[in-house]
């Protein structure tokens, strides 16, 4: 899949999925902007390797829960390359909070998770929009998760941020139509370095097992396979794809009774 001389901007990509995301999308050609909010020398480590590969990328530290940085952003991909094409909105946070605990969770991290995982797409959304327009052809992915449609994962305020999203892509679909498509992935477990530094090698290594063991497909979740979905709706192989959210599980979805107790 090509996306030569495409302008894309990969929101939380110093790690993890946007980071696999950002590495396949330069892999195919496109003109990277790698976002980051405090993690500095790790973003460097990938724009040279990312350069060193025969990629364009610029690293810009953004928090993109405060509109005047979205703004930033966008603008660094104007100033460096003249448009935008593609825009995938993966930065987000959690807060981990038994879903039966309701005293775990305050009013504050509610604003907090939003203030990330749904502010934060929609004031990016809003900052590429003109340029998006303008392109013709502008494709947004936004990185949800299967806890905005099953109701679990974390904690609840991730869940409804998560399925707040969702809503939003539909929203979004109708009313940036013709001119700029948006979709989201929902992943379910994904093996990214974050989920092992919290958890430990051990823990980490029975999950992965786990999921091998009980997902119909018998994998288990990698920042390479949810980067490959995203690619496949930044692309023009989706440019006839609009408002859908698809789920990049293994299957886990197929059973949301064992899921829920795992």
């Amino acid at each position: 899949m090509s996306l030569k001389n495409k302008v894309a901007i990969i929101t939380g990509s110093s790690s993890g999925i946007g980071e696999a995301a950002l590495r396949q999308m330069a892999k195919a050609g496109a003109k990277v902007v790698l976002n980051f909010s405090k993690s500095a020398d790790a973003a460097k480590t990938i724009a040279d390797e990312v350069k060193t590969s025969g990629g364009e990328v610029i690293a810009v530290q953004a928090d993109v829960s405060k509109d005047s940085d979205c703004r930033k952003l966008a603008q660094a991909a104007i100033d460096a390359w003249g448009h935008i094409d593609i825009l995938v909105n993966n930065a987000g946070t959690t807060k981990f909070a038994a879903h039966d605990d309701l005293d775990a969770l305050q009013a504050e991290d509610f604003h907090d998770i939003y203030g990330l995982n749904v502010v934060g797409p929609f004031q990016m959304i809003r900052a590429c929009r003109p340029a998006m327009i303008q392109s013709g052809a502008g494709s947004v992915v936004n990185v949800s998760s299967i806890a905005g449609v099953a109701g679990i994962g974390s904690s609840v305020a991730y869940a409804a941020s998560k399925g707040a999203l969702n809503t939003m892509t539909l929203s979004l679909a109708r009313a940036l139509a013709p001119n700029v498509r948006v979709n989201a992935v929902c992943p379910g477990f994904v093996g990214t370095p974050w989920f092992r530094e919290r958890f430990g090698q051990e823990t980490f290594d029975k999950i992965v097992k786990r999921m091998q063991d009980t997902t119909p497909l018998k994998k288990a979740g990698t920042p390479e396979s949810v980067a490959e979905a995203i690619c496949f709706f930044a692309s023009d192989a989706s440019g006839f794809v609009t408002g859908e959210t698809m789920l990049v599980d293994a299957g886990s979805h197929l059973d949301l009774t064992g899921l829920t107790q795992r």
